[in-house]
């Protein structure tokens, strides 16, 4: 029989300390320096009906000339880039003023998607799009065997 030695793990801070730093509600970038250190991800809603697949990216504040759509291989890629200067000249300040917004959001497309039937719409800070489905050749080498 061997003898295990076990130890305790002790906080050397007290709980609200350690909560503190280890939770995203007190301690995140974001909360803290704005939300330029935050990554932006559209929400997406993905729907399949019989005939096709809905995509919808939740995308307010950009215009339709921002989105770049495309297709590598079976990889649908959707992109956006805006960006804004101004610049506000009065008697003794310039002030200028940047944003830069931008994403990247890639889907692969299941075999039955036909790329060649893409409709894409953008309404109401909501990007749409409608990918028609195709007809697969069926297995022509499957075959049911029969028990005798």
């Amino acid at each position: 029989m061997t003898q295990l030695k076990s130890t305790k793990n002790v906080d050397l801070f007290p709980e609200f300390v350690t909560d503190f730093f280890n939770s995203d509600r007190f301690f995140s970038p974001a909360r803290w320096f704005g939300k330029e250190f935050e990554d932006f991800f559209p929400a997406v809603n993905i729907k399949e009906s019989d005939k096709q697949f809905n995509i919808e990216l939740a995308v307010p504040g950009f215009s339709k000339e921002d989105f770049k759509i495309s297709m590598d291989g079976d990889v649908l890629n959707i992109s956006a880039q805006k960006k804004s200067e101004t610049e506000k000249k009065e008697e003794k300040y310039t002030r200028k003023e940047y944003s830069y917004n931008s994403f990247s959001r890639s889907f692969t497309m299941p075999a039955n998607a036909n790329a060649e039937a893409i409709d894409a719409r953008y309404e109401n800070g909501i990007l749409m799009l409608d990918i028609a489905k195709k007809e697969l050749p069926g297995n022509p080498n499957k075959k049911e065997i029969a028990i005798k």
